[in-house]
């Protein structure tokens, strides 16, 4: 069972956020499930899992320092795809894909999206 019904990142500019999460996560395989009203952006993979949104006490977004969002990647080519697309789609690099050191199988890659939010794509998969 999921401890999650969904997480959440607010955004300051809809269209700007949608060009973005729409490219980086769309190489992971997760779809742009259409619009939350008038202040947001429902994403997944068949139900909304991942939301972007206008913050709905009408200040300006922010981004948590500290806070990181992980995605599931099929595998290190998708792991790559994933920065790649978020790059060129108004991302900040974070961390290349690559190794990471704490489990022998770790590979990811870490991204800021517009807003500053920081995401990252993990495959935990032992080769490509």
């Amino acid at each position: 069972m999921a401890i999650f019904t969904h997480v959440c990142v607010g955004t300051n500019d809809l269209q700007r956020a949608s060009k973005f999460y729409d490219a980086s996560l769309g190489a992971l395989g997760v779809s742009n499930l259409g619009p939350m009203g008038a202040t947001g952006i429902l994403y997944g993979a068949g139900s909304p899992e991942f939301l972007v949104t206008k913050p709905g006490n009408g200040l300006p977004s922010t981004y948590g320092n500290g806070g990181t969002l992980g995605f599931a990647a099929p595998n290190r080519a998708a792991v790559r795809q994933f920065h790649a697309a978020g790059v060129a789609n108004g991302g900040i690099d974070e961390g290349a894909p690559g190794p990471r050191n704490f489990t022998p199988t770790a590979y990811a890659a870490y991204l800021r999206d517009p807003d500053g939010n920081k995401i990252c794509a993990y495959c935990f998969n032992d080769g490509e």
